[in-house]
């Protein structure tokens, strides 16, 4: 997954600093238990499939059936073989822990198959918070937490390396922790406190990727390190777990710059590497495959094909290697992927006589989708796979195999037939939801990285998969017309035009005749009157440059400015009536409103909070100048007379989005959906007294981290909401 709305893109970090690695005492360690307060209402996902960047598999190597998976902003899950779905290990982190809900790293217990650890944390900015350690006894049901002093980069350049965790095979209460610039961590009582591990060699770098793996073979263990300069080691290992020594004889250069993955067959005692001139997923343009025999010291070269031939189209063939499994059954028998191998496409080589001779399983791959068909991205057949860092071979199935990529986990049984194995996963970064009043669907989506999906089931992935002509990768703008249902009009990042507009309320697409310059480098968000004979389209860089509003009265097929509208402001359609437009000034804390169907927009109400460009206006449905503006830490302010005047709603001093829905049984007004605090927590709440009380309908073991980008309730059923998550996709929610 590639997009977050709060700097999601992976940038360098600062060093962490060497002096406070040691994590809180145990008296401060905090325990979280899966068990939260009693819900009246049930969470599930909307079903999509996948969706984001799975950056690790790991079976267990002495229980069938068991495996645990890692993504960059989604959390941890299990593999419930018995339901064939995964399990979410993670949604008990809160608003207050959404850095934690990016996973660095997972190691399990050989030795004892309840125990699981994951090591958490997202970015490892200045501004994000400090790692966590979380270990369980019960595979994930429950868990206990240590917070470290040190930051962690789940979502960083190399997320899709290691695993940088790991369980001493000489002592069971003993782990190990690679980070990223503050070199190797190591506890003695099972992950509670953590100290600086002595005696290695690695010096860590502000801009490096310090520890990329971390591997047992038998009792020696092997560390993997990201900031050599491909002239020096960067591959370690320790018989004592006290002396650290480079590894004699390793391979160097650009094609061994980075250690990315390693794994070792015990049968040959021979261990496999995979390495890249660069961290990946992206930017990796070369790379290679050794492997060294421990019992002689002796490395090979076994890289299937070399980067840097050319395509049948005379594309340069650069690429770099990602994951490695072997086969815990057959000597001699591995896989490995490469990465980043967009001209020709990535694959996984499979190797029967320990890496002489290889097969690329995607020659003979026939790919199955139809689970989940947005994996199509509008063409007509599946590309087997991008970004494959994560890849894994059942220890009690030698035929079957399972790779990430950015989007899926694809796995086999056969070597030959794939399919998405994700069912209970979903990572996606959504954007925008509208429940539509009328119609087959009850949810429209847009999402970071899959655009625009109708979504006829909720249990179901959409079968049109993602909306196309055009196809978008992220949507950045979702709106319908209150009054003509059936008009949908979307915007967004797109290689063939950043607009489009629907008829049938979002199931076919027509794309907007022309639009303007700016559409192709800063879409922003779109509006539709009530009617659906006005556009308001707003455009806005990523960097945070703001560019004027444009509107259309013919479809998108022509355009003109707006200079009156404020630069950057998102537009609100009246719900009632189709002269009548909103826009809010979060610069200046101003509210804007239009009499003449967005030709024009002047000034009503002044002296609002400002500052933040989060900030959100919402109407509500079926009411002119009804209007709610949420404004995070500051609260939530109403306006009944379109926007003249506010009052600020006392029942809650924190609202950082709201939607409406159906109202309750005898109400006059629909039920409102909040995620915000009215007590001491962020939570989801529902009010169906026009916000006078609010009940909480998410509890502690329901909270997915950040959840203030969208909420909504369904128009034609009371009690339904639909919650947009940073990487735990769309969730919804109904009374028991």
């Amino acid at each position: 997954m590639r997009t977050f709305n709060l700097s999601r893109r992976a940038v360098l970090a600062g060093s962490a600093g060497a002096a406070a690695l040691t994590a809180l005492p145990v008296g401060q360690v905090r325990a979280h238990a899966a068990e939260g307060a009693a819900s009246s209402y049930r969470w599930r996902n909307v079903f999509i499939g996948g969706t984001g960047f799975v950056t690790g598999v790991l079976f267990h190597p002495s229980v069938r059936g068991l495996a645990y998976a890692r993504t960059d902003i989604g959390g941890a899950y299990r593999w419930d073989s018995g339901a064939a779905a995964w399990i979410p290990l993670t949604d008990h982190l809160g608003w207050d822990d959404w850095n934690l809900l990016g996973v660095e790293a997972i190691a399990v217990d050989p030795a004892h198959p309840d125990r699981v650890y994951l090591a958490l944390g997202t970015y490892a900015q200045s501004w994000a918070s400090n790692g966590a350690v979380l270990r369980s006894d019960d595979r994930g049901a429950t868990w206990a937490r240590t917070d470290l002093t040190v930051k962690l980069g789940g979502n960083e350049d190399g997320r899709g390396t290691g695993e940088r965790l790991l369980v001493d095979p000489r002592d069971s209460d003993t782990l190990w922790l690679g980070t990223r610039h503050d070199g190797l961590l190591k506890s003695t009582d099972r992950g509670a406190t953590w100290a600086a591990a002595t005696g290695f060699p690695g010096t860590p770098s502000a801009s490096g990727q310090g520890v990329t793996l971390l591997v047992a073979v038998g009792r020696t263990l092997y560390a993997g390190w990201g900031d050599s300069d491909g002239s020096a080691a960067n591959l370690f290992r320790t018989a004592d777990g006290t002396i650290w020594q480079a590894v004699p004889g390793q391979p160097s250069g650009a094609v061994a710059k980075v250690p990315i993955r390693a794994a070792y067959d015990r049968f040959t005692r021979e261990l496999y590497v995979t390495y890249a001139n660069a961290p990946g997923p992206n930017g990796q343009s070369d790379g290679s495959v050794h492997k060294l025999c421990t019992a002689d010291g002796k490395w090979t070269d076994v890289t299937p094909v070399k980067p840097g031939g050319t395509t049948s189209d005379g594309s340069a063939d650069s690429f770099g290697y990602g994951g490695v499994a072997v086969d815990a059954r057959r000597p001699g028998t591995l896989v490995v992927s490469t990465n980043n191998r967009w001209a020709a496409v990535d694959t996984v080589f499979r190797s029967t006589d320990g890496g002489r001779h290889w097969t690329s399983l995607k020659d003979s791959a026939v790919l199955d989708v139809s689970e989940t068909p947005y994996l199509k991205w509008g063409a007509d057949a599946p590309k087997f796979g991008w970004w494959i860092q994560a890849l894994a071979l059942d220890p009690y199935d030698s035929r079957h195999v399972v790779y990430g990529t950015g989007a899926t986990l694809y796995g086999t049984r056969d070597l030959k037939h794939w399919a998405p194995q994700i069912r209970g996963m979903e990572e996606t970064s959504v954007r925008q939801l509208i429940s539509p009043p009328a119609g087959e669907a009850h949810l429209i989506s847009g999402s970071g990285d899959i655009g625009v999906m109708y979504h006829e089931r909720l249990t179901a992935s959409p079968s049109r998969g993602m909306a196309t002509n055009p196809v978008f990768g992220t949507a950045t703008g979702l709106a319908q017309a209150a009054r003509k249902p059936a008009y949908v009009v979307r915007s967004g990042w797109g290689d063939h035009g950043n607009g489009a507009y629907s008829n049938d309320g979002g199931q076919t697409w027509a794309p907007f005749a022309a639009q303007p310059s700016l559409a192709k480098d800063a879409p922003g968000p779109i509006a539709t009157n009530a009617d659906g004979s006005v556009l308001l389209w707003v455009f806005a860089h990523w960097d945070g440059t703001k560019y004027p509003a444009h509107r259309s009265t013919d479809d998108g097929a022509t355009w003109t400015e707006i200079s009156s509208f404020p630069k950057g402001a998102t537009p609100v359609a009246d719900p009632a009536d189709p002269t009548l437009f909103y826009a809010y000034d979060t610069d200046t804390g101003t509210l804007l409103a239009s009499t003449d169907s967005g030709l024009t927009f002047t000034e009503r109400a002044t002296g609002l909070p400002s500052g933040d460009a989060q900030f959100e206006l919402v109407a509500a449905p079926g009411r002119s100048g009804d209007l709610w503006l949420s404004v995070k830490g500051n609260g939530l302010y109403r306006s009944t007379d379109g926007g003249a005047t506010f009052s600020k709603v006392a029942s809650c001093w924190a609202s950082y989005t709201l939607g409406f829905g159906k109202a309750a049984d005898g109400a006059d007004y629909p039920a409102i959906y909040l995620v915000g605090s009215t007590e001491s927590i962020t939570a989801v709440y529902r009010s169906d007294d026009e916000a006078k009380t609010w009940v909480r309908i998410n509890d502690d073991r329901h909270q997915w981290g950040w959840t203030g980008e969208v909420i909504t309730g369904d128009p034609r059923v009371y009690g339904r909401v639909y919650l947009a998550t940073n990487g735990r996709g769309i969730q919804y929610g109904e009374p028991v």
